[in-house]
């Protein structure tokens, strides 16, 4: 059983919900540093506000790009890389061009992943190259996309956005996230060297010690104090305690 400041290393607090305000923003910057998170992952606005109030806390400061779809351009994501890394972010999770993927333009998706790896090598960032595997309906699409992500030797292979719906036949919408299929597919087909992050679907202690057992390293969490509170880390008080999302 790992300790609490293990699991809590696990965790990239995810701070990505559209209706979240600055206050909420602030907030759940704080829950991230009393719990010593590995980081925060935050709407691309705010990297710079998360910077400041994570200064020497140990907490790195993470952000989206193309996100939650993927569909900006090439030049695009690079503008926005470079800018949040500008404000501060030293870890990048990037959504892939989806679309490009289910046509099997492999060539513009290699162009899109080679330029971005290309930006955060430079400024010695982390890159996580979000698959969105709810979308990708065969294996052969996610197994591609660890050998693409191999040849440029990115950070981290990521399963969800958490926020790729898709839509059934009754008309509703639901996403299954981090499937256990999916996370051993990626574990197999990614090299060693990179790693593997859940996300969506992991909201327990359970379910974070099921991944690690398959060999993920990090996970995207909104849960985070349950999580952490589950593996016997520090309470925080009723007043402290935020609102999930």
């Amino acid at each position: 059983m790992l300790n609490p400041k293990e699991i809590a290393k696990m965790i990239d607090h995810s701070l990505l919900h559209p209706t979240m305000t600055d206050e909420i923003l602030k907030r759940e910057c704080e829950v991230a540093k009393k719990y010593d998170v590995a980081s925060v992952c935050i709407k691309p606005y705010a990297v710079k506000m998360a910077a400041d109030l994570l200064k020497g806390s140990g907490v790195l400061v993470g952000t989206v790009i193309g996100f939650p779809h993927g569909s900006s351009t090439v030049k695009v994501k690079a503008f926005e890389t470079e800018e949040a890394i500008k404000d501060g972010a030293v870890e990048i999770d990037m959504v892939v061009n989806i679309g490009k993927v289910l046509s099997e333009d492999w060539d513009y998706v290699d162009r899109e992943i080679e330029t971005i790896a290309a930006i955060t090598k430079k400024h010695n960032a982390v890159l996580k190259i979000i698959f969105e595997n709810d979308y990708l309906t065969e294996d052969k699409f996610k197994i591609k996309l660890c050998e693409i992500c191999n040849k440029h030797k990115v950070d981290f292979v990521k399963t969800s956005t958490g926020y790729g719906f898709v839509k059934g036949e009754d008309g509703k919408y639901s996403y299954k996230g981090a499937t256990e299929h999916d996370l051993k597919l990626m574990r197999k087909y990614a090299d060693p060297q990179i790693q593997v992050k859940a996300a969506g679907g992991v909201r327990t202690l359970e379910d974070t010690l099921k991944v690690r057992e398959l060999g993920v390293t990090r996970i995207g969490a909104t849960a985070t104090i349950a999580i952490v509170e589950a593996a016997g880390g520090t309470k925080v008080t009723d007043s402290e305690t935020p609102t999930g999302y």
